[in-house]
């Protein structure tokens, strides 16, 4: 049975659907308003094998944090309706990436406790239409609407198109790994018999 998920959400901000599927092959469509978030999480899509299609109407005319921050909330609640009790699978994951100069760190725990740990800094404001200190917030609210622990580190790189998309590919790598089964699992992976 494939573990999906479909979001609605509607503020006076955004208004975002979201359907995904974890046990897919990496086929998105995507359509935020912001063309560099939208090549992000195309490549999030692809190289986490997780098919998605998201639609965010959001107030652009102000500025992208709303769409930004909602896109995340979304995604995160949709990661953990379509993960489930979470019975059989590693739990855990990280991955290294280098992307031409950057090289990132991701290491995700699916313990149902938020927290995120962003370690990144960028020299430009925006890239395309997307400002970079909206990274943060996105996977922000990605960890605390899935419940997860996060920690991403930039341990090196100077262009901050490819710093930004080794995070995104970072991160699917390693959630990729988190959500997977493993047969040696019995339940759930903690000690104290939930997650």
């Amino acid at each position: 049975m494939e573990r999906t998920a479909r979001i609605e959400r509607e503020t006076k901000e955004t208004k975002i659907n979201l359907t995904l599927c974890l046990d897919g092959s990496g086929k998105s469509a995507i359509k935020t308003g912001i063309s560099f978030l939208d090549h992000m999480l195309e490549g999030f899509a692809k190289h986490s094998f997780i098919d998605m299609n998201l639609s965010v109407e959001g107030d652009l005319h102000i500025d992208g944090h709303h769409s930004v921050e909602d896109a995340g909330i979304v995604l995160g609640q949709a990661i953990l309706k379509a993960v489930g009790d979470k019975k059989g699978i590693k739990r855990f994951g990280q991955y290294i990436l280098p992307m031409d100069d950057a090289l990132a760190l991701c290491a995700i725990d699916l313990s149902g406790r938020p927290f995120l740990d962003f370690d990144a800094s960028f020299q430009t404001e925006c890239i395309g239409y997307l400002e970079t200190q909206l990274i943060r917030e996105f996977f922000y609210s990605v960890s605390y609407a899935a419940g997860m622990n996060l920690h991403i580190k930039l341990l090196s790189g100077y262009n901050d198109h490819h710093k930004i998309e080794a995070i995104f590919k970072a991160f699917a790598k390693a959630l990729s790994e988190a959500i997977s089964f493993d047969p040696r699992v019995d339940g759930v992976l903690s000690t104290k018999g939930a997650l």
